[in-house]
């Protein structure tokens, strides 16, 4: 709504008796109240509101679900953590530095007081250019060299992550580093086994899920790489830029934590491959290969193990979408997403056994 006449509270997910007051003593840029409020689409759990204030400087407020889950709060407030390490570190990057800054929304400010509006949140910069998850704009959509060269630069930002010391950026407590590794399968086959429970769920129907679980413990790496995670790397969660072919941010940083960054890529290659969770059907996209060779190239890296990192993201995304379709099972989700979820995570088991059998997708 633009003008000086009152905001809408949007359903009672702002409240701008408070929040005003808030952003107006937060280290947050520009000055004046804001005057103009739109929610942006795209998320699927948490909520984005363009916010314009009177001086005319432009952010992004981020909060949870209007019925926030019991951690909601805690992760609202590690992904804002991260956001403003990542930010200082790209501000503090000297300009002969041999390292390119990871593309993130810059942060501004972060409220840990649920007063406010109800739910921590955090603010930070509109970022230009839009979500290529939700179709393909412009020269993108024609060109298969913008479409060849966003994927590469899609690889470079999760490389350019994996290069983040986390230590050095004040985030060495980020997660659970120590076991990471060896917690990977059980912790999500404990995940599926605590959907039997559900009720009005049959249980998961998951094609080769037990066989996958066991070749990755079987054929776990030596140790493990920590570094900071993006945790959920698909083409949904990227904003290019419509001047050239680029991401311009990663966004949607709610799982992010610390852990080996090799899984990003394997998260990218599981839902990028036409059998995934978010398929990209663009001809100029690269090969899986290509996504690997940039990968290690640019990470320093090395991804003799690439088959399991893959693999573990197809069982991992796989489970957890699953849980959907248990919850829609029992009504807490609508049937109609609960069904579309069990059928992407079919094709991600059904991906995993091609990869354990050495056959790749």
């Amino acid at each position: 709504m633009e003008g000086t006449g009152p905001l809408d509270d949007e359903g009672g997910l702002l409240v701008w008796s408070t929040l005003q007051g808030w952003i107006a003593g937060s280290p947050a840029p520009g000055s004046g109240p804001v005057v103009a409020c739109r929610e942006l689409a795209g998320g699927t759990q948490n909520h984005l509101f363009h916010l314009t204030r009177s001086d005319g400087t432009e952010m992004v407020l981020r909060r949870p679900p209007r019925h926030p889950r019991p951690n909601s709060d805690e992760t609202m407030l590690r992904e804002a953590r991260v956001l403003a390490a990542l930010t200082a570190h790209a501000a503090n990057l000297p300009p002969d530095a041999d390292v390119e800054p990871v593309p993130h929304p810059t942060f501004f400010a972060v409220c840990d007081d649920p007063s406010v509006i109800g739910t921590c949140f955090h603010l930070g910069s509109a970022v230009d250019g839009f979500n290529p998850g939700s179709g393909l704009e412009g020269r993108y959509a024609d060109d298969p060299t913008w479409q060849h060269a966003l994927g590469l630069s899609l690889v470079d930002a999760i490389a350019a992550l994996a290069r983040v010391d986390p230590a050095a950026v004040g985030l060495g407590d980020l997660g659970r580093p120590d076991g990471w590794l060896e917690r990977q399968v059980p912790r999500w086959r404990a995940l599926l086994e605590s959907y039997a429970g559900t009720e009005g769920y049959d249980g998961p129907d998951l094609p080769d899920v037990d066989r996958v679980g066991a070749w990755l413990e079987a054929n776990r790496p030596a140790e493990a790489v920590i570094r900071i995670i993006h945790g959920d790397v698909h083409l949904a969660n990227v904003m290019a830029r419509r001047d050239r072919p680029e991401v311009a941010a990663l966004v949607d940083w709610e799982l992010t934590t610390s852990g080996d960054p090799r899984l990003d890529l394997g998260w990218l290659l599981a839902t990028s491959r036409g059998e995934g969770s978010f398929p990209t059907s663009a001809p100029g996209f690269p090969t899986w290969r290509e996504l690997v060779d940039r990968y290690a190239d640019v990470s320093g890296l090395p991804m003799d193990d690439v088959a399991w990192w893959w693999t573990l993201a197809c069982y991992k995304l796989g489970i957890i979408l699953e849980g959907t379709n248990a919850r829609a099972a029992a009504g807490r989700a609508p049937a109609e997403t609960g069904r579309d979820l069990h059928d992407r995570a079919v094709r991600l088991l059904t991906m995993a056994g091609h990869l354990v059998d050495g056959t790749v997708v």
